[in-house]
């Protein structure tokens, strides 16, 4: 698959937030629990992992959103776009809206987690499965088979999962 040479842009669906990543990612998820259902109105989050320092908003301010908790869910305060989740519990980790870059198509799903929520006609095309979310250390190996799979495509390692 090509990948566009970073930075990468991205943006809300109206333009009024729009944020860049310097980095390849780290990860890419396909979410299906409900609760990323309902937030994205669908029936998954797609979701690609940056470290955050290679991650920032250049044109506008994010609001907070969803459950106001942990983790952090940032949406445009215009057209209310679901952008980015911060957790609490990882900060150097971003995870963006896949579909909120301008060019997302060469960013599939990896890995997808909650498929034991799943709508039954929902499919993602990621090469691992996790009934909820994997253990946190398990993470480090799916960004590491992630990386591995970047490299042979591009040429370059994606970042991996850690501080």
């Amino acid at each position: 698959m090509t990948h566009p040479p970073l930075p990468w842009k991205g943006a809300c669906r109206c333009g009024q937030v729009r944020f860049e990543v310097t980095a390849p990612p780290m990860l890419t998820i396909a979410c299906h629990c409900t609760g990323c259902q309902k937030m994205s109105s669908s029936a998954f989050s797609a979701s690609t992992a940056f470290r955050a320092e290679h991650f920032a908003v250049t044109e506008g301010e994010p609001v907070v959103g969803g459950l106001h908790g942990d983790p952090v869910h940032y949406f445009c305060p215009h057209c209310m776009s679901w952008m980015f989740t911060r957790p609490a519990q990882i900060p150097w980790m971003v995870n963006v809206r896949t579909t909120m870059l301008d060019a997302p198509a060469h960013l599939p799903p990896f890995a997808e987690t909650y498929v034991s929520e799943k709508l039954p006609w929902a499919e993602a095309g990621a090469q691992h499965s996790y009934d909820r979310f994997p253990a946190f250390e398990e993470f480090a190996g799916l960004s590491a088979a992630f990386s591995e799979q970047w490299a042979a495509e591009t040429g370059a390692p994606a970042s991996r999962m850690g501080p």
